[in-house]
C-alpha cells in the first residue's frame, strides 16, 4: 500500500543565527528563529514522513520544552523520522519539497541539499526533489520576515 503525507513549516528570521536549510549552512545576513537548529525545510519534510506513516507530528517526536533537542541538527529529525518509517517495514519513496521565501537564492545550492536529505532518509537523491518560490511580496513571508516550506513525502507500507 502507498501512502501520502504533508509537511509545512515556517520560521521567522532572527539576528545572529545560521540559516540552514536542508542540512545547509546557506549565506545570508540572518538565520531562523527557533529550537532546534530551525531548518523549515528539514521540519517539513520530517512531518510530510510522520504524516505518511501514520505518526504524530515533529513537535510530539521532537518536542520544544526538551532541552535534549535545543540546537539539535534536523538532519537528525530527519533521520530519526526514517528510522520510525523503517521500524514499521515502511520504505519512503519520494519527497516533494518546496521553500517559500524572498530571499536568498535556493538555486545554486539545491544539489548539496538534496545529497543531504538524501542521506539523512536513506534514499537516493534522485527521489527528492527541492525546489524554492517566492511569495510574490505578499504576507509576512513576502515582506521577507521568515521563510516556510511545504513537502509531500510518499510511502510504500508492506504487503
Amino acid at each position: 500500500m502507498t501512502t501520502t503525507g504533508l509537511g509545512y513549516d515556517i520560521h521567522r528570521f532572527a539576528k545572529g543565527r545560521p540559516l540552514i536549510l536542508g542540512g545547509v549552512e546557506i549565506p545570508h545576513h540572518e538565520g531562523l528563529d527557533g529550537h532546534s537548529d530551525a531548518d523549515v525545510l528539514s521540519h517539513a519534510i520530517a512531518d510530510a514522513v510522520l504524516g505518511a506513516i501514520g505518526e504524530q507530528d515533529i513537535g510530539h517526536h521532537f518536542p520544544n520544552t526538551d532541552e535534549a533537542f535545543r540546537g539539535i541538527s534536523s538532519l537528525v529529525i530527519l533521520e530519526r523520522s526514517a528510522d520510525l518509517a523503517r521500524a514499521r517495514g515502511v520504505r519512503i519513496n519520494s519527497i516533494d519539497a518546496t521553500l517559500i521565501a524572498e530571499a536568498p537564492k535556493i538555486a545554486p545550492h539545491v544539489f548539496i541539499i538534496r545529497e543531504r536529505i538524501a542521506a539523512a532518509l536513506g534514499v537516493p537523491a534522485a527521489r527528492i526533489a527541492v525546489k524554492a518560490t517566492t511569495n510574490e511580496g505578499l504576507g509576512a513571508i513576502g515582506r521577507g520576515e521568515g521563510i516556510a516550506a511545504m513537502a509531500v513525502a510518499t510511502v510504500e507500507h508492506p504487503d
